[in-house]
């Protein structure tokens, strides 16, 4: 395929993207009003579609795959950079935030998150995933009638059908239960 079909989609996709940089240039320009880890994470946003919208051009422009292929890889590691700092530095204003409330609550613990989303999220997650590998292998093993096709179908369905109900239980027992003080 030539490269200007590539910078074409390249540059069409990172067109699409202004959903994204958009608001993140508008975070940015914000300045202070914004919390550094928000501004952070902005710019790692930035930095992606500035690094799709270069490889575009070097696709256009450059007769060898190699020099965008390692823009990408150079701005992606700029870019995935840029966010584990953000989400570090989020972490730790949550916990500075966290710890102001205390303060001002006098001692007195403030409600936190419900923790069964979570596991709720974690027994759904699993049971999705189990489901779709047990689903994968059924059909790696070549299954020749019906009813192993059949059985292709119905065993993961079976797997994310009982991880679904350990959810609701999990869910409906907890709530039965006083919350601690």
């Amino acid at each position: 395929m030539a490269h200007a079909i590539w910078a074409l989609g390249v540059a069409t996709v990172t067109a699409a993207g202004c959903v994204w940089y958009v608001p993140a240039l508008a975070d940015l320009r914000a300045g202070a009003d914004r919390p550094v880890s928000r501004r952070t994470a902005a710019a790692a946003c930035l930095s992606g579609w500035s690094t799709a919208g270069i490889i575009a051009v070097l696709l256009m422009l450059a007769e060898a795959w190699w020099l965008p292929a390692a823009v990408a890889g150079a701005g992606a590691a700029v870019t995935v950079a840029l966010r584990v700092c953000a989400a570090v530095q989020h972490r730790r204003e949550t916990h500075e935030a966290a710890r102001q409330w205390s303060q001002l609550s006098q001692g007195q613990p403030l409600p936190g998150p419900d923790p069964s989303r979570r596991v709720v999220a974690v027994l759904v997650g699993t049971g999705l995933t189990t489901g779709a590998v047990t689903a994968v292998l059924r059909v790696a093993a070549g299954p020749e009638d019906g009813q192993a096709w059949l059985a292709a179908i119905v065993l993961p369905t079976g797997v994310v059908a009982v991880f679904l109900t350990l959810a609701i239980t999990y869910v409906r027992t907890t709530r039965r239960t006083p919350p601690r003080t």
